[in-house]
């Protein structure tokens, strides 16, 4: 029987000893998504007992194409601790991480509550008060960033890094799903996508979170939470020396050095 606290534990040490571990699924073959969670409630319980605070929900597989390939009908969810805040302008540190990726996504915060089931981005656009640019470094505790859907999903969904925008933006100031990003990394493009990439919409990915906790959980996405919605562009593997500069359409740019 599996020891879900063992493993949160296990894979909290290899986030902290910045060392990669064999994936869970090669330990235990039976390893399954509803298995992936409980790993990360623990691991979720156990940083808030180290005194961390969540700060943000964050969506992945938020593709269509990544969902296709993961064969999964929807996305992934996990949640950003206060260590991981970085400042626009500011740094990251190679030595804290093992093999870090940078994306550009938007985070919506929310202005009222959200619960589901069946809650449609029109809802979350509603009532979301409003909408950042940020960067999201994810850092897979695995070794080669190899991994199978419930490996990641107890990882905490690779979370590592979050640096944000500095201005808040009113959603109803732009057209959500056609904000267009482009990276830059030591002055050369190395990604670019349109937000529709995020589920056509990124709102839609705030809707399936929404639905997602009601259906696990009965919980529901409270007034001030703050959601990281998923990548529009590629993941972008970085190396000590980066200078990364992202511009969002009508947002403006968010950089960051990795030290």
């Amino acid at each position: 029987m599996l020891d879900y606290r063992d493993l949160a534990e296990y894979l909290i040490k290899a986030e902290k000893q910045k060392q990669a571990v064999s994936c869970i699924s090669d330990q235990y073959t039976d390893f399954n998504l509803t298995m992936g969670y409980r790993v990360q409630q623990e691991l979720v319980k156990r940083k808030v007992e180290l005194g961390h605070k969540v700060t943000a929900y964050k969506m992945g597989l938020t593709s269509r194409a990544k969902m296709k390939q993961m064969k999964v009908e929807t996305p992934i969810y996990g949640y950003i601790f206060d260590y991981m805040n970085v400042p626009n302008r500011g740094q990251i540190l190679m030595d804290d991480l093992i093999h870090p990726k940078v994306e550009a996504e938007i985070a919506f915060i929310l202005g009222e509550d959200i619960e589901g089931p069946d809650v449609t981005g029109e809802q979350v656009l509603e009532k979301t008060q409003w909408i950042l640019p940020a960067l999201e470094i994810i850092d897979s505790r695995y070794e080669n960033f190899r991994f199978q859907l419930p490996d990641v999903i107890a990882d905490n969904t690779s979370a590592s890094r979050v640096i944000w925008g500095s201005q808040l933006y009113h959603p109803h100031d732009f057209t959500v799903d056609l904000i267009g990003v482009s990276m830059s990394i030591n002055r050369e493009i190395r990604a670019s996508g349109v937000s529709s990439a995020v589920l056509e919409n990124p709102a839609n990915s705030a809707a399936m979170l929404a639905s997602m906790l009601y259906e696990e959980k009965k919980e529901k996405l409270k007034k001030g939470s703050v959601i990281l919605t998923g990548g529009i562009t590629e993941a972008v593997l970085l190396k000590k020396g980066d200078h990364v500069t992202t511009e969002f359409d009508g947002m403006g740019k968010i950089s960051f050095h990795v030290r």
